[in-house]
């Protein structure tokens, strides 16, 4: 999937009020670079929050689109 495919279909998911994690992205859309393409969503100006995510001894980091 292109980046700018990958880019529309994060923004959609994230409109949509759900939150997405590295695997997620992975296992539902092809995401491989996730924190990339939330970069390329904050440089059109999305508000979006990183919340970090401990799962023993796993730590990574769960995107949220902040509502206005």
């Amino acid at each position: 999937m292109k980046t700018e495919s990958q880019n529309k279909v994060l923004r959609k998911h994230l409109k949509s009020g759900k939150s997405i994690a590295p695997m997620q992205a992975l296992n539902h859309f092809g995401i491989y670079r996730l924190a990339s393409r939330i970069n390329d969503l904050r440089n059109e100006g999305m508000n979006i929050i990183t919340e970090m995510q401990y799962a023993y001894p796993v730590k990574y980091a769960k995107y949220k689109l902040v509502k206005k």
